[in-house]
């Protein structure tokens, strides 16, 4: 038996006994439990047109690279200044299944545009990470792939050029979770890919019971993470590059390639406050990664001092997706982990500054309806309460689910779970809600990415969910009790693009609320990079601050709510409010 069953063994039976058997609920509701409030989502794939169904290539070949899946992204494609959906297919490169891109009309309904897109592509693509790597105005796109990267420009009017090679973005390793971030504030926007395992599809695998299965990550040795520098326009004599921009591989240099591990997701953020992005990597069943930026170009790995490695328990458990917010507006961003059906996600809470503590026990995430093996996860604010809620789409990586007559695939049905909502009650609380909430909820998926966004611009965040051989669905935000809300996007003038990284804080009265400007969370996804704030009853706020990218900080006014705010780089007054 390979280590890891034995070690899931373990964690299961601890928990157990910790937890009061909690670990063994089944992904079905208790007789007599019922929804008692209203949905917050309802489902309109079919309405608005989209009709994606994820190609995860032939089946029972337990081909590694199917089970982990593929992510989506939500972002404005054609600078028509709606939002488009790119959704990635994962059969294979000589399959005729190829990504999406779908274009949103005027009135909210999708029509397919990838053949004239440029990113209709085929392979086993895993994830996708949105970024304006030139500063032109237009976002451009990078998609991991097992065996590989690739970089699209984008040319406007929804076309884009596939530039991996001139400007110097390549990688043979399994790629999954990736993002844009300016580690240097330069400007430029760089690029770091988390890699997965050294995967010989050779290798055969079985279950506990000895029946043929997906391989566990523990069979193969992990690999390091890639990061690329962005060094701006090509300016290089006799250069005959067609690329706008040029990026150096600067894995070894930065530190970043020291140590191998599974990894699956990556977040990037300032969790030291010294106004320089670090890097949280969720592994699977090893422990997570913490890069410190040092402000000289590389990175210390600090995990365990800060307290990120493991769970309370000393576990290293199967890291998946990441959930990136302020959950108790304290002003400080916490980490919400996703992890094993046998496992609990895991809530770190920071504070003091820079340093974290598990405390999912006691905000009430161990007392969930059912469990789940959780990939994407979220933290937005879906009623508009002034407090973030949590979403979660799971699906198993081995076979053994409860799930019948599901109408999933007969292959995939085994390994499919059902979603789970919570809402964030304040006060140190989470309370699960997912009985209420049957669209995103009640049915059964093989799920792995979810984005968010608001994709009908009524002031509400809206989801997006991707799942193994099923259909992407999207839910409309419903919810009938929401409260204000604000919408601000950070702008930098100088670079023509969303300031990612920065920090935007809002306050009214005695109370304050922190949001990050970063399109990349939750597990191989790109989301929309806006700073979205609930506020409940409040309908007026006395003024926002804006930490830049660059550290430098500027306040602007306040006044009404339930609007979308542009805030200019350079507009506002320096200093604090």
């Amino acid at each position: 038996m390979p280590t890891w069953m034995a070690r899931a063994g373990l964690v299961s039976l601890a928990l157990s006994l910790l937890l009061g058997g909690c670990s063994g609920k089944p992904d079905v509701p208790s007789p007599g439990e019922e929804a008692t409030e209203p949905p917050w989502f309802e489902d309109i794939t079919d309405r608005v047109g989209l009709n994606f169904v994820h190609d995860p290539g032939p089946v029972n070949q337990w081909f590694m690279p199917q089970i982990v899946g593929s992510g989506a992204a939500i972002f404005d494609a054609d600078g028509d200044g709606l939002l488009d959906l790119y959704l990635l297919q994962n059969a294979g490169p000589k399959s005729g299944s190829v990504n999406r891109l779908y274009r949103q009309l005027p009135g909210g309904r999708f029509e397919d545009i990838s053949a004239a897109s440029g990113l209709d592509i085929a392979g086993h693509n895993m994830g996708v990470a949105v970024g304006d790597i030139n500063n032109d105005g237009r976002p451009d796109v990078v998609v991991t792939q097992f065996g590989g990267v690739r970089l699209f420009l984008n040319l406007g009017g929804g076309k884009f050029r596939d530039i991996s090679k001139e400007a110097g973005v390549s990688s043979p390793q399994w790629g999954v979770s990736a993002a844009f971030f300016d580690y240097d504030r330069d400007g430029w926007l760089d690029l770091i890919v988390v890699n997965y395992v050294d995967y010989d599809p050779t290798w055969p695998c079985t279950s506990p019971s000895g029946i043929r299965d997906f391989c566990a990550p523990s069979v193969f040795s992990g690999t390091v993470s890639r990061l690329w520098h962005n060094r701006g326009p090509n300016k290089d004599k006799g250069s005959t590059s067609a690329s706008p921009v040029t990026f150096e591989d600067v894995t070894l240099s930065s530190g970043i390639g020291k140590f191998a591990a599974p990894g699956l997701g990556v977040v990037c953020a300032d969790f030291t406050g010294d106004d320089l992005p670090d890097l949280f990597v969720a592994n699977d069943g090893k422990p997570n990664h913490l890069w410190i930026n040092q402000g000289n170009g590389t990175f210390t790995e600090e995990a365990v001092a800060r307290g990120v490695a493991y769970t309370y328990m000393g576990q290293a458990f199967a890291g998946m997706g990441i959930a990136l917010g302020d959950v108790d507006n304290d002003d400080l961003l916490d980490l919400y982990v996703t992890h094993l059906t046998s496992e609990t996600n895991t809530l770190w809470r920071q504070g003091p500054r820079g340093l974290f503590k598990d405390q999912t026990a006691g905000w009430g995430l161990n007392a969930m309806r059912w469990r789940g093996t959780g990939f994407g996860a979220l933290l937005g604010d879906f009623d508009q309460d002034g407090w973030l809620d949590l979403a979660i789409v799971n699906g198993r990586v081995q076979r053994g689910g409860s799930a019948r007559n599901t109408g999933l695939p007969t292959f995939w049905e085994p390994y499919s779970e059902r979603n789970q909502l919570f809402v964030n009650a304040g006060q140190g609380q989470f309370r699960d809600i997912s009985l209420s909430n049957p669209a995103f909820c009640g049915h059964h998926n093989v799920g792995r990415g979810l984005a968010v966004a608001d994709i009908d611009r009524d002031g509400a965040l809206d989801l997006l969910v991707t799942s193994i051989g099923g259909k992407a669905r999207l839910f409309r935000n419903v919810a009938p009790t929401r409260g204000h809300w604000l919408k601000v996007r950070a702008f930098d003038p100088r670079w023509q693009r969303d300031a990612y990284g920065a920090e935007v804080r809002i306050r009214a009265g005695e109370k304050h609320w922190l949001r990050l400007v970063q399109a990349a969370c939750s597990y191989a996804c790109s989301n929309e990079p806006i700073a979205h704030f609930g506020l409940g009853t409040t309908d007026r706020i006395d003024g926002i601050e804006v930490r830049w990218p660059d550290g430098t900080r500027e306040s602007f006014p306040g006044g009404e709510v339930d609007r979308a705010l542009e805030l200019r780089k350079g507009s506002g007054k320096p200093g604090k409010p």
